[in-house]
């Protein structure tokens, strides 16, 4: 189960090599413009300093309940004793320090939920032969006994050729965040985890406007190829991500959509959770969905967040999108309680009234409401090219809201069978002026043990003529 796996964090031992920064929030209030400049006049009220980049991952994986080592370098300045001082608080230490280099700064200018301005300072050139030695020296000393060894590569100058080596000599199972993936393919990394644009550069394709998933899955074993991973991950923001594996379809991961200025530090969050998942023994599929989760809590919080894990375990326990085997391991669960499983499903774009009512007298046909999601291409071959209009994530943020919903998964087929066999609900509902004998699934439910039951229908509501309406 989902919360065992977290539960062994505690035992687990990390090492983080890379990048670090300092990322900075200045707050303030803003009530005009400059005289000399079409910009507000904000008036600085709280500076929020917070680790950033590779430290962010450190923090993260330390609130995550890991032993963490951080091998890093920042400079002599106020900024690296600020950032180290930080690192500290959060139980994390390793830091080489420089004096003739400065730490890495991200300073961000906020007025109410905007980020106004940016401005960095950072130093790129590799770092001094002195500080290289005693980073391989700590990696030597620190690596054979670390469980995972979480790589933050931003090209900022620590992760140089003599650093790689040293990893690689060590034989160490990497989980690489860098912007630039390809030196890191030597090391046949067990994870590396690149955004979409780096993808794109990686494989030296163009941009892309089209449908970013489908770009992916066509590209799935070259990415691996390219990459020499046993794993490749592909980020994808608020669409959630792709895990990719030799042999094997893209396993997806569902995200509820945030603003972009909330998602600063996410990946790392999501980098953290899913190197530890995958040393604490999850499968695959598991680690990613834990690994979302944990991305999903620090992307409504303001400024360089952290999920901790009490934070990971409450977004665990919330209703909302699970993969099939995450589901199984819940339903699982709820039946060990002696709890009674309803299963319903549907496209349920631009929910209404029906819905909600069919939905809250579905939950009160049992203990537990599990709820399947039509994904968007499977609305599109039942409905007709011009749906969904609302998109799966957007779908399943609504349906998550509604109190009588406990689970929620998404399929793509056109029927649900797979997830009936896999959940062999006491309940199999749909709501509608269908006959019980009539429905598909019917017989399928019936050979499971379970019983089908046709709710009533409500007049004048449906998705269709609502859609019309607005059209016409």
């Amino acid at each position: 189960m989902t919360e065992d796996i977290v539960a062994r964090f505690g035992d687990l031992t990390a090492v983080v090599v890379g990048d670090v920064m300092l990322d900075s929030w200045l707050r303030g209030s803003s009530t005009r413009m400059a005289q000399e400049a079409p910009v507000p006049v904000v008036t600085l009220e709280a500076i929020d300093d917070q680790p950033g980049g590779a430290a962010n991952a450190a923090v993260n994986l330390a609130a995550l309940g890991a032993h963490v080592h951080m091998l890093g370098v920042t400079g002599a300045d106020p900024a690296g004793a600020t950032l180290n001082a930080s690192l500290m608080s959060h139980g994390v230490d390793g830091l080489a320090i420089c004096r003739n280099r400065r730490t890495a700064v991200k300073r961000r200018v906020v007025t109410g939920s905007q980020i106004v301005a940016r401005y960095d300072e950072e130093d790129r050139s590799p770092i001094p032969e002195s500080a290289e030695r005693e980073l391989i020296e700590r990696i030597r000393e620190l690596g054979p006994g670390a469980d995972v060894v979480v790589v933050c590569d931003y090209g900022a100058g620590v992760c140089t050729p003599a650093v790689r080596r040293a990893l690689l000599d060590l034989r160490l199972d990497l989980v690489v965040d860098a912007h630039e993936v390809g030196p890191w393919r030597e090391c046949r990394p067990a994870a590396v985890l690149p955004n979409f644009r780096e993808v794109l550069r990686l494989l030296g394709e163009p941009e892309q406007e089209g449908d970013r998933v489908a770009f992916l899955t066509a590209r799935s074993q070259r990415l691996l190829d390219e990459t020499g991973a046993r794993r490749v991950v592909t980020t994808l923001d608020g669409e959630g991500a792709l895990l990719h594996r030799r042999g094997r379809e893209p396993y997806r991961t569902r995200a509820t959509p945030a603003p972009d200025q909330m998602s600063t530090g996410a990946g790392d969050t999501f980098t953290a959770a899913f190197a530890l998942a995958l040393a604490a023994g999850a499968g695959e599929e598991i680690a990613a969905d834990l690994a979302q989760a944990a991305a999903g809590v620090v992307v409504r919080r303001p400024g360089t967040a952290v999920c901790c894990r009490d934070d990971l375990l409450r977004a665990l326990r919330r209703r909302g999108a699970v993969s099939a085997a995450r589901l199984a391991e819940l339903v699982a669960e709820e039946r060990a309680l002696g709890r009674r499983v309803v299963f319903t499903n549907g496209c349920f774009d631009v929910l209404h009234r029906g819905h909600v009512a069919c939905l809250e007298e579905a939950a009160g046909l049992g203990d537990v409401l599990v709820v399947a999601v039509n994904g968007d291409d499977s609305v599109a071959r039942l409905k007709g090219p011009d749906r969904p209009i609302n998109s799966c994530e957007d779908r399943v943020a609504v349906l998550a809201a509604l109190g009588c919903v406990d689970h929620i998964t998404v399929f793509d087929g056109d029927t649900p069978e797979e997830l009936l066999r896999l959940v062999r609900p006491d309940v199999y509902v749909k709501g509608g002026d269908y006959h019980p004998d009539l429905l598909p699934e019917a017989e399928l439910v019936r050979e499971l043990g379970g019983e089908v039951r046709v709710l009533g229908y409500v007049q004048d509501r449906s998705t269709t003529a609502i859609v019309n309406r607005i059209r016409g």
